[in-house]
C-alpha cells in the first residue's frame, strides 16, 4: 500500500510559478543589492531579483529606463513580482531601417 501512496503521479519537483505577460520600465536598480524595481505601464511597482532574468539578460547590462518584458507574479504575502524579465532589443527607427540619414 505503501508504494501506491508514492507513485501518485505527482512531480517530484515543484512547479515552477508562471504569471501573467506584461511589460514596463526599469525604475530602479540596487545593483548592490541584486534587485530593482519595474514600472509597469499601468503605473505600479513590481519587484525583481537578478535571479528572476529570462534567458539572455543579464542583470547587470539592465539601465534605469530600459524597456522589459516579464511575467507578473502577483503573490499574497510578498506582492508584485516580475519573473523571466528580458530587455527588449531596441527598435529600428524608419530613418535606420531604410538607411537614410539625418
Amino acid at each position: 500500500m505503501n508504494n501506491e501512496l508514492r507513485r501518485s503521479g505527482k512531480p517530484s519537483q515543484p512547479i515552477a510559478p508562471r504569471g501573467t505577460p506584461a511589460t514596463g520600465r526599469i525604475a530602479k536598480l540596487m545593483v548592490g543589492q541584486g534587485h530593482g524595481v519595474i514600472r509597469s505601464r499601468n503605473d505600479r511597482e513590481v519587484f525583481f531579483h537578478r535571479s528572476d532574468m529570462g534567458e539572455g539578460t543579464t542583470f547587470n547590462d539592465l539601465r534605469i529606463g530600459d524597456v522589459v518584458n516579464f511575467e507578473l507574479l502577483d503573490d499574497q504575502v510578498s506582492g508584485a513580482r516580475a519573473l523571466r524579465l528580458e530587455r527588449r532589443s531596441a527598435k529600428k527607427t524608419k530613418s535606420t531601417a531604410t538607411g537614410a540619414s539625418a
